[in-house]
């Protein structure tokens, strides 16, 4: 497979979830209010999978949860190479009213026995419910739920909020006559259709090498510059009466984790309301793009750092973690 390939099919969207399985659960919270239901976790463990460290015997678990938070794993699979390739940690504190999503770079260095030790390459060893156990693993919370949705979701969600207006970052010029894609803009402000918008978000460099100077770290500084522009369109009370083609995408572009039931989903819907976009927070896992482990390139995570913030934004817990209880592998 080519590299140009590569790297185009593998620009699967950020933007799919919180399209797809979040505001559309909003608009389903407006049919079926009355079933709304709070889901149900283990105080120190989760339904799916826990971190490795709360199975092993004498680990340390934190004492007791959060009220009213819960984490949920997103994942964007990539049908062509046949992995998930997007990953979206997403912590919901309704109790405090805020939403806080991290986006987990494809290539960030696992502490596994594969040869290729990247998150994305999870998929290849145990399908999605292995990329939860690892993220858990990781980070050392637990994953409470998954989500993975596809591409197709994406563009028909933002045709049926009739596109999103949003200002392109920089000059994109791509053509891969073998995908037949093309994309094409200038930078500024454009009203994108659902087309559009997935080209935009796919997009990682110009024909002539030329692109983002962070690389994948800017394409997601783009990704998640998008998901706030669609948050604040999607809950416009105008796009409300869109319920009906909503939770048909909904149907057929998301599958969702077992545990949690169609009334879970509204109450997810009805808190991400009454939290609002202005409460939604954007964070990246950080750590070095360029860094390298055994002859490969990788994301490697600066440890402190994440430490940070999965104790500010993403820990369940009612203590801090520590150091210890993540599986973080620093060359």
């Amino acid at each position: 497979m080519s590299r140009k390939k590569r790297t185009a099919t593998s620009l699967q969207t950020l933007a799919v979830f919180f399209i797809s399985a979040g505001f559309v659960l909003i608009a389903l919270m407006g049919l079926y209010k009355c079933f709304s239901k709070e889901p149900e976790v283990a105080d120190t463990g989760m339904p799916v999978q826990s971190a490795r460290d709360l199975q092993e015997e004498g680990a340390r678990a934190p004492a007791g949860r959060k009220d009213r938070f819960y984490t949920v794993l997103v994942g964007g699979l990539d049908d062509e190479n046949g992995g998930s390739d997007t990953n979206l940690l997403v912590a919901l504190d309704a109790a405090n009213g805020t939403i806080n999503v991290c986006s987990l770079p494809r290539d960030t260095l696992l502490n596994v026995s594969w040869t290729v030790q990247k998150l994305n390459n999870a998929y290849h060893h145990g399908g999605f419910r292995s990329t939860v156990e690892e993220v858990s693993n990781l980070l050392g919370i637990p994953v409470d739920f998954y989500i993975t949705v596809n591409l197709e979701g994406f563009v028909e969600l933002v045709d049926a909020i009739e596109g999103v207006d949003f200002d392109i970052p920089v000059d994109m010029d791509y053509d891969d006559p073998y995908q037949d894609l093309h994309i094409h803009f200038s930078a500024g402000p454009r009203h994108l259709s659902g087309e559009e918008a997935l080209q935009v978000v796919r997009w990682r460099q110009n024909n002539d090498g030329t692109g983002y100077a962070t690389a994948d770290i800017g394409r997601i500084g783009t990704q998640q510059a998008f998901l706030t522009a669609v948050a604040k369109r999607m809950l416009q009370p105008g796009n409300w009466d869109k319920i009906p083609d909503l939770a048909r995408i909904f149907q057929e572009h998301v599958t969702i984790d077992e545990h949690l039931t169609l009334a879970n989903l509204i109450w997810f819907g009805e808190q991400a309301l009454t939290i609002g976009s202005d409460n939604i927070h954007f964070h990246t896992l950080p750590g070095d793009g360029s860094g390298w482990y055994k002859g490969g390139s990788y994301y490697v995570l600066d440890a402190q750092a994440a430490l940070e913030l999965i104790n500010a934004c993403f820990n369940p817990y009612l203590e801090d973690l520590t150091a210890a209880d993540m599986d973080i592998l620093v060359p």
